[in-house]
């Protein structure tokens, strides 16, 4: 397998939504995909250029993916092992946000900013949050503070337990799923709902908060 290419960068391309390169490499010269983000900040032609490589085998063709960085290259693994994320949704997210950026959105289930990456809808968003979040957290943010313990949500300790269960019912029943409501409710713990306010308030301020994140 390749892992590693060091080269001259010839014949920079774009085709539709792909971008890649030539890695001229003693004579050989490898096709490379690449992000859009890598490919704007290329150097001119002849340049030396060495990229880290994930290398796809398929019975029509192999694949070879770069990255400027070991940790991009890494990042691109978790994603493309998560169900119906493919390279090429790999590469859009990848490209769409630097890797800081990317493991922070995974990290807080911020749908809205992945969803912002091509190819991306709601449900993938939703399925890299649950499946990278904590492997991430370990892996990319080493000593990362977890954002729930920092966040307001501890201050739904103004809603009983009682009345928690009454929104997480209702909004499960119009069709919400777990990770929907607990990100409705860490949004609205920051708001401006008074101590002891109902949960038919919490109920209005989720739905409020849940129509902004569709829209």
């Amino acid at each position: 397998m390749i892992g590693w290419l060091q080269g001259q960068l010839t014949h920079p391309w774009q085709q539709d939504k792909r971008f890649g390169l030539m890695l001229v490499c003693q004579g050989v010269g490898y096709d490379v995909q690449v992000t859009q983000r890598q490919w704007q900040q290329l150097p001119g032609e002849g340049s030396a250029l060495s990229l880290h490589i994930h290398h796809t085998i398929r019975d029509d063709a192999w694949l070879l993916f770069g990255f400027g960085e070991r940790h991009e290259r890494d990042l691109f693994r978790e994603l493309v092992a998560v169900t119906g994320v493919g390279p090429q949704m790999g590469l859009g997210l990848l490209g769409a946000m630097d890797p800081g950026e990317l493991v922070q959105a995974i990290v807080q289930a911020d749908l809205r900013r992945l969803c912002q990456a091509p190819g991306v809808g709601k449900r993938t968003a939703e399925r890299l949050a649950v499946e990278l979040r904590t492997r991430l957290q370990q892996r990319f943010l080493g000593q990362l503070e977890d954002r729930e313990d920092s966040d307001p949500l501890a201050d739904l300790s103004l809603l009983p337990a009682s009345g928690r269960d009454e929104v997480h019912l209702t909004l499960a029943a119009l069709g919400y799923e777990a990770l929907e409501i607990h990100r409705a409710l860490r949004a609205v713990a920051v708001g401006s709902l008074a101590a002891g306010a109902p949960a038919e308030d919490w109920i209005r301020e989720c739905l409020r908060w849940l129509s902004r994140e569709v829209a």
